[in-house]
């Protein structure tokens, strides 16, 4: 499934989420400095900490963004304030709801790229997103070659050069889904194989268990959401 611009709509007053529900949300990482210092004050400590060990101000302003949007998208799922949602860490860094929150069963990732994030949210699942600005990659087909299999491998070496880049893009957003959905690392990125082609949604191969969808955030991006289970129902807010 391929979810295209135009499906990215504002927040409804009475938002619901529902047990089939994954909602992705869009988020400006580049705000205001009232808004920015709004939400320096719903960071925890460790937040601020990992904050300040960015060098370069905009990297940092973007961390602060990101994290403190987070907290108030979740604490609106969770009927909290920001400020009140605590994270636990599992081993490769994924953040989760801590313990004395789990049991609401909410699951969310984010991805954030350039001053563009996503955030992924639903119920009692795993679930994974990730975000790409396409860019130039000098080393592209050798990158390719490590990280895909050969037959997708083969299909990047096929396309122009125009096509190689988006289409790199979008074999590595899937497998990424896919690997932080499972918690798993970038060294497994190679045994996740996806069947796409320029004019076809992806679609997961690796395993039948789970649901792939596309997502076109913006001009230059391309993103992907993976989530056990099928059946599912998607909709795209712009924080």
């Amino acid at each position: 499934m391929t979810a295209l611009n135009s499906l990215w709509l504002p927040v409804p007053t009475d938002l619901t989420l529902l047990p089939d529900d994954i909602h992705v949300w869009r988020i400006n990482l580049d705000v205001p400095e009232p808004q920015l210092q709004n939400l320096v004050a719903t960071l925890s400590s460790d937040e601020l900490t990992r904050a300040h060990r960015f060098h370069f101000q905009e990297h940092r302003q973007r961390f602060i963004a990101g994290r403190g949007i987070l907290r108030n998208i979740l604490g609106s799922y969770l009927a909290i304030e920001p400020r009140q949602v605590r994270f636990d860490y599992e081993n490769r860094g994924k953040p989760v709801l801590a313990e004395n929150l789990s049991h609401s069963g909410l699951s969310f990732n984010l991805s954030h790229s350039q001053g563009l994030a996503l955030c992924a949210v639903n119920y009692h699942r795993q679930i994974g997103i990730d975000l790409e600005y396409i860019r130039p990659v000098s080393d592209l087909k050798a990158l390719a070659k490590r990280f895909f299999l050969p037959g997708e491998y083969d299909m990047v070496r096929s396309l122009s050069a125009n096509q190689q880049q988006k289409v790199f893009f979008r074999y590595w957003t899937c497998k990424e889904a896919y690997l932080k959905a499972t918690g798993e690392g970038l060294a497994q990125l190679e045994q996740i194989e996806v069947l796409l082609n320029p004019t076809e949604p992806a679609k997961l191969q690796t395993s039948q268990d789970w649901s792939l969808f596309e997502l076109a955030p913006a001009d230059n991006y391309v993103a992907a959401v993976a989530v056990a289970g099928f059946g599912w129902h998607l909709q795209c807010w712009q924080y």
